[in-house]
């Protein structure tokens, strides 16, 4: 099982360049899409997920079975062996989620009522919504609509499941169920996370990309691009009336304030010490996600 994606572009009709050259290859497990809003990272999915064209490029998906799937052509064949979560989806809220789950079973295909009602039930456990199965949607909390949501993609056994942006707004408990269920479900199957918050892919993912102005920056496995910033991180302590000068003076990836001290923390990526008053600092996917976007814009405003 593998999704490879070669030179995929694409240009909107107002001159947005939302995705340029992206290249990648992604096996089973859990793969991190991160990237700042605006980013691509939502053209991608949508492309991916038989929502939009692409201008060119190819992506090929090898399924458990051994099928080659033309993703951008044969999408009537992609949609069976997909589950997909968007950013925003809607839920007739005066729906229990039992019915409306029955509804999206039928609508997948699935017409027998005894393997629909096992496989709803299923799902529903699966998600941690059993119990209130019979409360209407429209009285869900954010996190439970989400797991709904997974629950309506994971209908059909897909191969190749998607998640947008899924946590979102969620509170830090229905966030950790979230990721709780994602790990799950990424065991056997290509997932892809699509996300702004660093900490998700940091958590969850064993490959990831970052992405940015629809071009991807760096991809690799999330510990061996930490390890390769090791000894390029480095910190202190300065007063907050000094940090516009730090911050046209060295690289400054990231700040935080000590409430009520006038003091701010700053972290500094460079090869090297940048001066003695500067102590080494274990870097962390912030640190390089902040460094990898950063460079980025300042090439293209040398470019420009």
């Amino acid at each position: 099982m593998q999704l490879s994606i070669k030179n995929l572009s694409k240009t909107y009709p107002n001159g947005t360049k939302a995705l340029s050259d992206v290249n990648l290859e992604l096996k089973p497990g859990m793969f991190g899409l991160l990237g700042p809003n605006g980013a691509g990272k939502s053209s991608l999915m949508r492309t991916l997920a038989t929502l939009q064209e692409a201008d060119k490029g190819s992506v090929q998906f090898v399924t458990g079975q051994g099928s080659n799937i033309n993703i951008l052509t044969e999408k009537h064949t992609v949609r069976q062996i997909l589950g997909y979560l968007p950013q925003e989806f809607g839920v007739y809220p005066k729906m229990n989620a039992e019915e409306m789950l029955d509804h999206f079973a039928t609508l997948k295909g699935i017409h027998n009522s005894k393997e629909r009602k096992a496989i709803v039930k299923a799902l529903l456990e699966q998600t941690n919504l059993y119990k209130v199965r019979k409360r209407n949607l429209g009285g869900y909390s954010g996190g439970m609509k989400q797991r709904f949501g997974i629950a309506q993609a994971l209908l059909g056994n897909p191969q190749l499941l998607i998640v947008d942006e899924p946590t979102a707004g969620l509170d830090p408990a229905e966030r950790n169920r979230f990721h709780n269920l994602l790990s799950e479900v990424g065991e056997n199957i290509v997932v892809i996370l699509s996300t702004h918050i660093v900490e998700d892919v940091s958590n969850l993912c064993n490959q990831m990309a970052i992405i940015h102005r629809g071009e991807v920056l760096l991809n690799g496995n999330p510990a061996d691009i930490i390890e390769d910033a090791t000894g390029k991180v480095w910190k202190k302590a300065i007063n907050k009336t000094e940090l516009p000068n730090h911050q046209k003076k060295y690289n400054v990836v990231s700040s935080r304030l000590f409430a009520g001290s006038g003091k701010v923390i700053i972290k500094v990526y460079a090869e090297l010490q940048p001066d003695s008053t500067f102590e080494a600092s274990e870097p962390d996917l912030e640190d390089v996600y902040f460094n990898a976007i950063k460079e980025a814009d300042r090439n293209l405003e040398v470019a420009e």
